[in-house]
């Protein structure tokens, strides 16, 4: 592209020694001329437009969805799995491009396909200036439930159908944003639609998710923002579920094996099917577009603040505790681990690019690095 854009500027330069042209007619050349550039850009690097089908303006979205975009605009208004694809393109882009303002670099876009059935998009970002890694996935993919997968969820109360070949659908969005700045704290989301065909015809289905914020220095205004951002969403469809699955968040981001949280929480939630599918759709996305509102201000006031060595090495050591928490607890890495197809690139783009572990590592009582570890031991309620 690039030897193209030079040769086109030496062209340019000449032009004029070729071919005597007035100055008016040389800036309508540079128009036309700049027009085919920026077009033969978008058309070579993946940059697609796609339509949002709900009668507004046009979308952008970081690639072409993954269902063809002639069935997802007869599907749009009737068919979840194709609301649920929309939603997530959707946000995937609005947070890539929140980060990318913050950065001269952009995502790196992977579209790729499941030969199984479905496929994702990864968007990632590595060595930004304020994000020394962020990565920002959707995936959308069908096929038949591996049995791992089936006793999974079956031990989680799920009634399928007694057969060893149950045909899914699954969809979501998911983040981990790991900040170069100490200051600045990680964060992840996850919101995702999964349904199961049962031999009966019936499907069941379920929603699942929650955005989670795992600081290493930390600031209890950052983190009451935070949760109020969280709670404001939730109260909008049930008063009772940002205390529900606040607790639910902290129990789940919990490594045993070190007896404390992984950060400070949020909400975490799974098998969501009442009050009704609309309402739980409604829910997730305004969870997934409420990101924005709760991170970003964060990250604006922190990413300029100095740091230390020491803060720097701290980050790490907690940042050890990220890698150990997803690879040993997280239920959506082991269930993209043990699915046919999966693309392994994607599912361990949450994991840090740098973390440390030291031998018996232990803080100083009266330091901001205890401080923060009495919260992961003991969760506050923020609002």
């Amino acid at each position: 592209m690039w030897h193209r854009i030079k040769s086109f500027g030496f062209m340019f330069s000449h032009f004029p020694k070729v071919l005597k042209i007035s100055k008016k007619e040389r800036f309508a050349f540079v128009a036309v001329a700049s027009s085919v550039v920026a077009y033969h850009y978008v058309t070579h690097n993946k940059v697609y437009l796609a339509t949002s089908f709900t009668g507004e303006n046009e979308v952008n979205f970081m690639a072409d969805p993954i269902t063809d975009q002639n069935d997802l605009k007869k599907k749009s208004s009737t068919d979840m799995k194709a609301r649920m694809e929309l939603m997530i393109l959707k946000a995937q882009v609005d947070f890539c491009k929140a980060l990318e303002k913050y950065e001269e670099r952009k995502f790196r876009v992977d579209r790729w396909e499941r030969p199984e059935g479905g496929g994702g998009i990864t968007c990632i970002m590595e060595e930004g200036e304020v994000f020394e890694k962020a990565g920002v996935n959707i995936s959308v993919v069908h096929g038949v439930l591996p049995p791992g997968a089936v006793q999974q969820m079956r031990a989680r109360g799920k009634n399928f159908s007694k057969s060893d070949k149950l045909p899914f659908f699954a969809a979501g969005i998911s983040s981990v944003i790991h900040p170069r700045n100490p200051n600045v704290p990680t964060i992840h989301f996850n919101y995702r639609y999964f349904e199961v065909q049962n031999d009966d015809g019936t499907t069941t289905w379920w929603f699942g998710g929650g955005t989670d914020m795992t600081p290493y220095i930390l600031d209890e205004d950052d983190c009451r923002h935070f949760h109020q951002t969280l709670k404001t969403c939730c109260d909008k469809y049930d008063k009772s579920y940002y205390s529900r699955f606040k607790k639910w968040c902290d129990e789940y981001f919990y490594l045993r094996h070190r007896g404390e949280c992984r950060g400070v929480g949020g909400i975490f939630f799974d098998d969501l099917d009442t009050p009704n599918q609309e309402s739980c759709f409604q829910f997730i996305s305004t969870c997934a577009n409420n990101v924005i509102t709760s991170y970003i201000p964060i990250v604006e006031k922190n990413k300029d603040k100095g740091y230390s060595y020491a803060d720097r090495h701290w980050q790490l050591l907690r940042r050890g505790r990220y890698v150990e928490f997803n690879l040993i607890y997280d239920r959506g890495t082991k269930f993209g681990l043990m699915t046919p197809g999966a693309r392994y690139e994607s599912i361990l783009m949450s994991l840090p690019p740098f973390a440390k572990w030291q031998y018996c590592h232990t803080p100083d009582e009266k330091s901001k690095e205890y401080k923060l570890l009495e919260v992961l031991q003991k969760p506050k309620d923020w609002v």
